[in-house]
């Protein structure tokens, strides 16, 4: 009759490294470990992980019995590897100083071992047949689903790490299919050694289908909670599912005015059979005060300082007053300028995911290219379609009076924006993978002298490739295309202008400089813009990084892209990595220097460069 015994695949799986000795040896002695490979990488490496020989060697020195009782405790680890990769009548011999451990004259060697000598320390593990599954069955209280995600069947191999994990795959369809109480034990395995063979069983407790019930929120104090209800994605009376409610604690946790979100299924069903949810929540401050700096060789320094209200009547609704001086040194601005700005924006507006938002700006800048002062009024409704997909519409105004190559002209704009935008990265300042894409299209009329009409559009977009581990090797690249239709380039006001070169544009040119230019060599700007880059970053450690780049682009004056003179720009750059993006600095030259331009750039910020 075939012997049948109880294995706990738990102890199978899950690599146990030993307790540090509680006191070191008076001398040491120093080891070296060895562990033949058996031909299966995997169990190699279950081996190495699970050995305390291995992971104490040098942080734990032990004197020479401490050794062999070290030795003789790692027998058992390498029995549970091997075992979780099906091989239950595996082999494990350990041998120290070419002896084994249950040699007698093994303790007297070691004592004669001087401390200066390194001992060997071998480990051949003879993994022997390899067991399959024979019968696998679920009992208890199973619902299809469960049956479905068993995804285990008679033949195959005995693997501890596929068991367990179609013990949390079978819950997991149960928790999805709105079994809340669902509950599935820890299986049991029955090996018989004759047949090679290990049966299991699953015991399931599928309990009933249920619903969400009465939703309860804690921990409000400023918010509204009518605008929280507004925003959940759960509802009372639709189906329980895990990844629902997940999906809905992201939600609110991103609207930017709780620090932090729980939803809580309850333990028990309700009287009517649902099942009660609560919801916690802390808020964050009122009031945030944010704080930066910019530096490029050719726009200078640039310092800002934001204050933000973020829930100005309860409803998410987000004041921020701004202000920064600009162009501080440079060698494509003249002396210092400024930005003051308001932007009150409302989440949720009329419709969910739907932001209506108005600002107001006054601009004072002196650049290579042109002196502008001005004002701006805005007012834009955004949708989000998807989680990647975002509309906008906007209306502008604008005063501004710009001086250029000596000559002063007020404008008078009125535009209205529209975008497209595109957004898989997930990444504001550090994306590694994914994609970004943006239409915009931008009808102008200009109602002073020269009056005229004009339509700006743009197209760009921006991909990121991993080539290793993910985040480490990053491919970049990106593209921009630009045009202006219905009027010549001194019909469009000077700051309406496609200009190129500078940290946006092209790395290695004078902010503004690359492009049709005036006899003096001043910027004039141009009515179409085409511009591409290829950057590769590469992670050091946790904190550091370097990426080497190169743009090209041009600017032309007829409202053609692929137009003008083309400027290609290339260089190398530092990143170090912090918790809110890296610090960038990038160093680069142009590949053709342009009359009186600068033979090198440099850009120091916040955020990758795209």
């Amino acid at each position: 009759m075939t012997q049948r015994f109880r294995v706990a695949l738990i102890v199978c799986l899950v690599a146990v490294t030993g307790r540090s000795q509680g006191g070191h040896a008076a001398d040491p002695q120093p080891y070296a470990v060895t562990i033949k490979p058996t031909g299966e990488a995997g169990l190699d490496k279950a081996a190495s992980d699970s050995s305390s020989l291995v992971s104490l060697r040098e942080k734990a020195p032990v004197g020479p019995f401490a050794l062999v009782a070290r030795a003789q405790g790692d027998v058992a680890r390498f029995t549970a590897a091997l075992g979780s990769f099906g091989y239950y009548n595996g082999r494990v011999d350990v041998t120290v100083a070419g002896r084994a451990l249950d040699d007698p004259g093994l303790a007297d060697l070691l004592d004669a071992t001087p401390a200066s000598v390194t001992v060997p320390v071998e480990v051949t593990l003879t993994p022997g047949p390899l067991f399959k599954l024979r019968a696998v069955g679920l009992e208890g209280d199973v619902a299809p689903e469960a049956r479905a995600a068993l995804q285990l069947r008679a033949g195959q191999p005995a693997l501890a790490a596929s068991v367990l994990a179609a013990q949390a795959r079978i819950l997991k369809a149960l928790l999805d299919s709105g079994h809340a109480l669902a509950k599935v034990d820890a299986p049991v395995a029955t090996l018989a050694p004759d047949a090679q063979a290990l049966d299991v069983i699953f015991h399931v407790a599928a309990g009933p289908r249920v619903d969400i019930g009465q939703i309860f929120v804690s921990g409000l104090q400023d918010v509204n909670e009518s605008f929280l209800r507004r925003r959940l994605l759960l509802v009372p009376g639709e189906q329980y599912n895990p990844d629902k409610i997940e999906k809905a604690r992201q939600d609110l946790a991103s609207e930017g005015v709780f620090a932090s979100v729980s939803i809580t299924p309850d333990k028990a069903l309700a009287p009517d059979g649902s099942l009660p949810v609560r919801i916690m929540v802390t808020e964050r401050p009122l009031h945030a005060v944010n704080l930066g700096a910019a530096f490029s060789t050719d726009q200078g320094g640039s310092l800002n300082a934001s204050w933000t209200h973020r829930n100005l009547f309860g409803n998410a609704e987000a004041l921020t007053l701004s202000a920064a001086a600009t162009q501080l040194g440079g060698s494509a601005s003249k002396q210092p300028g400024y930005n003051v700005a308001a932007a009150l924006t409302l989440p949720d507006w009329l419709h969910r995911e739907q932001t209506l938002g108005f600002s107001v700006a006054a601009i004072k800048e002196y650049l290579d290219a042109y002196n502008r002062s001005a004002f701006t009024v805005g007012t834009t409704l955004s949708r989000k379609l998807t989680d990647e997909w975002t509309v906008s519409a906007g209306l502008t105004g604008e005063l501004a009076k710009i001086t250029q190559e000596r000559v002063t002209r007020n404008y008078t704009l009125a535009q209205v924006p529209l975008s497209v935008r595109f957004d898989s990265t997930h990444d504001l300042f550090d994306p590694t993978h994914g994609y970004r894409a943006a239409v915009s299209v931008t009808p102008t009329e200009s109602l002073r002298s020269p009056q005229t009409t004009f339509v700006i559009a743009q197209a760009s977009g921006s991909a990121y490739f991993n080539l290793g581990a993910p985040g480490r090797s990053v491919l970049a690249v990106r593209a921009l295309v630009g045009t202006i239709a219905g009027a010549t380039t001194f019909q469009v006001p000077p700051d309406q202008r496609f200009f190129g070169g500078g940290g946006g544009t092209i790395r290695g040119y004078r902010f503004q400089s690359v492009g049709p230019q005036f006899r003096d060599r001043k910027p004039v700007g141009g009515t179409s813009i085409d511009v591409g880059t290829v950057e590769f970053r590469q992670r050091f450690g946790e904190s550091y990084g370097a990426v080497v780049f190169v743009d090209a682009g041009q600017v032309g004056s007829d409202g053609k892209p692929f137009s003008g003179k083309l400027r290609a720009g290339a260089g190398v750059g530092a990143r170090y990595y912090t918790a809110i993006g890296p610090i960038r600095l990038d160093v680069a030259v142009p590949l053709v220097r342009q009359p009186k331009g600068d033979s090198l750039e440099a850009y120091i910020g916040i955020g990758q460069a795209f």
